[in-house]
């Protein structure tokens, strides 16, 4: 296994992890939210799966985007179900990109997001985008408990 596999790996248990506890949560607490100011269930879940869209864009652009036309903006609402297969074509032109890399190319490719304060290698962007889902996962799980809900058993 390469770099590239392992990195596709970890993509696909990081959304593995993600999906389960998101159908976890109860339909009627998608709109569940910790206060007026934060994300709420299903906005979080958006969030992420627009959020990669964005990555995959910037990391051809080899960097931040100026103009980012998202085609996850003005979609309604609905399930987890619906969110994640309107999102299904984004992420397999996203793995397509990851999987046209090199492992040289994960060293080589520079990303520049300096308006975000940083600049990396392109194996270190591959992995903070996972890692960036993976932080809203944990804060779903807080979401769930602070909102009383049981929460599923991700680590298997």
């Amino acid at each position: 296994m390469n770099s590239i596999d392992l990195i596709i790996l970890n993509f696909n248990e990081v959304r593995r992890r993600s999906i389960k506890v998101w159908t976890s949560i109860p339909e009627e607490k998608l709109t569940w939210k910790p206060d007026d100011e934060a994300m709420n269930c299903i906005e979080m879940i958006r969030h992420v799966l627009e959020s990669e869209h964005y990555y995959h864009l910037a990391l051809i652009n080899r960097g931040s985007l100026s103009e980012f036309i998202s085609p996850f903006e003005n979609r309604p609402f609905t399930t987890v179900s619906a969110e994640l297969e309107f999102a299904e074509p984004y992420r397999n032109k996203f793995f397509d990109t990851i999987n046209s890399f090199s492992e040289e190319d994960l060293t080589n490719i520079k990303i520049d997001r300096s308006d975000s304060g940083y600049i990396r290698d392109l194996g270190d962007m591959l992995l903070r985008i996972a890692y960036h889902e993976s932080i809203h996962t944990g804060q779903l799980l807080d979401y769930l408990r602070t909102a009383g809900v049981p929460r599923i058993r991700i680590w298997d």
